[in-house]
């Protein structure tokens, strides 16, 4: 969760951004698994990688897939260099993870388009230089997928406020942003106008199936296991709740590498990172209350400063893993679709 640009300039200038993208836009070439590599060393040496991260993960790949040649040419050289980072305009009120309930609109006019709502729970929003919003351009709010569209907005256009949420860790990760007759371009609109659900459920595939599902929890385990290491006579309750993490952890991450295969063959696995995110983010959730039951049915084993205060952070932040990304009932509820169960 770090926001830190000087970081992400230093890992554009290695080579390690838009590894996935076209050399002619500045991007590496190489495929899925090896940004798949080179996310998972990042996040397990806690690196500050907010700045650059949906950029790089969802919103360049959305851009080339979906936009115009002068829309690649122009955002994703500066994706790849960390000097354009984006947030995702997604959720707003009353909507939440029911993305095809929004009511945030866009109108047509004579120089392009006309943007009035609000988006919330946005991610890094004060920080970022564009958004990706969808939104309506066509029908209402009952009419769900149809007449939904998306569009780049640059954040310092006259019109958008953008307030922090503080949260109960006291962080402000979050945003609501306001559009206030927000004028657009007409070149601001990516790929089809009403085709933006399709659009943005395969961006989705991005968002929910990396390892980020996964380890958000992990510098808690890491401290904890080391904390067990110290004492040197774990009881056996500890050690077979060491065994069935690792084992669990293991499961998962096969899970999401079978995903980024996936993504490697050009699929869309909606249904597949759905799945994945759901059961990384009950792991997520899972690990601090298990360890936090250990630590109090062993009064004599008295945790140190370091491990409780992890503990208690990740307690603190814990709830937000099952909303980030799409709520669990509604990736569930994709899920039994998918399987032919709803």
């Amino acid at each position: 969760m770090g926001f830190d640009a000087a970081f992400s300039r230093a890992l554009a200038e290695k080579g390690w951004l838009g590894l996935t993208l076209p050399r002619a836009y500045g991007g590496a070439e190489r495929g899925a698994f090896a940004r798949f590599v080179i996310a998972e060393e990042l996040l397990a040496a806690g690196a500050p990688v907010a700045a650059h991260w949906f950029a790089d993960r969802q919103s360049a790949p959305l851009i080339l897939k979906y936009g115009t040649e002068a829309q690649r040419e122009f955002y994703l050289p500066r994706i790849c260099a960390g000097e354009a980072f984006f947030c995702i305009g997604m959720s707003e009120p009353n909507s939440g993870s029911d993305l095809a309930s929004i009511r945030t609109r866009a109108e047509k006019t004579p120089a392009g388009w006309r943007l009035q709502g609000q988006k919330i729970w946005t991610s890094n929003a004060n920080h970022c230089h564009y958004m990706i919003a969808l939104v309506r351009t066509s029908g209402r709010a009952e009419d769900r997928h149809k007449g939904l569209s998306q569009f780049i907005v640059d954040l310092k256009t006259p019109g958008i406020t953008v307030r922090p949420i503080k949260d109960l860790a006291g962080d402000a990760h979050f945003s609501e942003v306001f559009f206030d007759n927000v004028e657009l371009r007409n070149d601001a609109l990516i790929g089809e106008e009403g085709a933006g659900w399709e659009q943005v459920t395969a961006e989705l595939a991005f968002e929910r199936s990396g390892p980020e599902r996964l380890y958000s929890s992990l510098v808690l385990a890491d401290t904890w296991l080391a904390w067990l290491r110290s004492r040197q006579n774990p009881t056996t309750a500890e050690v077979r709740l060491a065994g069935a993490l690792i084992a669990r952890l293991s499961a998962l991450r096969a899970m999401s590498i079978a995903v980024t295969n996936k993504l490697e063959s050009g699929e869309s696995p909606v249904v597949e990172a759905a799945l994945v995110k759901d059961l990384g983010t009950e792991f997520e959730q899972q690990l601090p209350v298990a360890i936090a039951g250990l630590l109090g049915a062993n009064p004599d084993g008295e945790p140190c400063q370091q491990l409780s205060s992890t503990l208690l952070y990740t307690s603190m932040i814990a709830p937000a893993f099952s909303l980030r990304g799409g709520t669990r009932e509604i990736l569930r509820g994709m899920i039994a679709r998918g399987l032919g169960l709803r």
